[in-house]
């Protein structure tokens, strides 16, 4: 039950409040460290693979270590304090708030006609190369960011915050930050970056499939496109290089009736992914809105069923 009020606490937060940017973070901390420690690791091709499996040690490692010396620190000033930062570091490592925000600045910025904002607006959410987009293409990458950040910034760590509180939630974001920074298949990071993209894959799979299911239950609540959705997430999901992003993309390409994927480039290296989904209509500015809600609704029903998956489990081993 402690967990539980914690965790919603910090959902609450989260819905509330977003990202302030005055408060001490977590997760930009995490940022600062790793390119420390990327200064100090990378070295020559040889050792570029084993460096990066170093940086991954150390910052999860020390993140872990961090999390749970602050916990036990906490505990000493009593129950209070630390259930008040367990749901200060939760609600760190969620961001439902932001992701609208943000993906909603972009649809502003169109809709004013001023393409230049909304390509920069765009910028602060994906990786890929934003200053050439067309409007076309900068609603595909709003879209696809919502798609993909609502599982790696919100379901994925409500799911590791609901397993094992906030030092697994916040190892969660350690890998996935590693991941946004040096996970690229680019000759500076290709070797130095492997091991932080695999383990970021390996700690999405079971999330990423998780919210499939969950955006076609919101596709047949909003849109009434869940048939729709469950075939392109069948059809495409395995045509996305990454084995976990073209999971969630695919379904909101499919409730939506869009087509998603087509040529990016990353750091200046062109990449062309497959397309997902049947183009039944050109991308509209309302398609960014659209994807924000079923987003929305996977996180309220994911929210529910794995408080409800908690209390059960509590209830059954008798620590109700």
């Amino acid at each position: 039950m402690w967990l539980i009020s914690a965790f919603l606490a910090a959902l609450l937060l989260d819905a509330l409040l977003g990202d302030p940017r005055a408060m001490p973070h977590p997760v930009r901390g995490l940022g600062r460290l790793i390119r420390l420690l990327e200064r100090r690791l990378y070295g020559r091709r040889g050792t570029q693979r084993a460096a990066g499996i170093l940086l991954v040690l150390l910052t999860v490692g020390g993140t872990v270590a961090a999390t749970v010396a602050l916990q036990r620190l906490a505990a000493a000033f009593g129950a209070s304090v630390a259930w008040a930062l367990e749901v200060w570091l939760l609600f760190t490592t969620f961001a439902a708030r932001s992701l609208w925000q943000e993906s909603l600045r972009v649809e502003a910025a169109l809709a004013r006609g001023d393409l230049e904002a909304a390509r920069a607006a765009v910028g602060m959410i994906v990786g890929r190369d934003a200053a050439q987009l067309s409007e076309q293409e900068v609603i595909r990458a709003a879209v696809e960011s919502v798609a993909e950040n609502g599982v790696d910034g919100v379901l994925a760590p409500i799911c590791y915050a609901l397993v094992g509180g906030a030092p697994w939630a916040l190892a969660y974001k350690a890998v996935n930050t590693l991941d946004s920074m040096v996970g690229y298949r680019t000759p500076r990071y290709e070797r130095f970056g492997w091991a932080a993209a695999r383990l970021d894959d390996v700690l999405n799979y079971l999330p990423a499939r998780l919210a499939a299911g969950l955006l076609v239950l919101a596709a047949s609540f909003s849109l009434r496109r869940g048939a729709a959705a469950w075939r392109i997430v069948r059809r495409d999901h395995a045509r996305h290089p990454s084995p976990n992003a073209g999971v969630p993309e695919a379904a909101v390409a499919g409730a939506l009736g869009v087509r998603l994927g087509g040529p990016s480039a990353y750091q200046g290296v062109p990449s062309c992914k497959p397309s997902l989904g049947d183009q039944e209509r050109p991308l509209a500015r309302s398609d960014i809105r659209a994807a924000n809600r079923l987003v929305l609704i996977m996180t309220a029903c994911g929210s529910a069923a794995g408080v409800l998956l908690r209390l059960l489990l509590a209830r059954w081993s008798g620590n109700w």
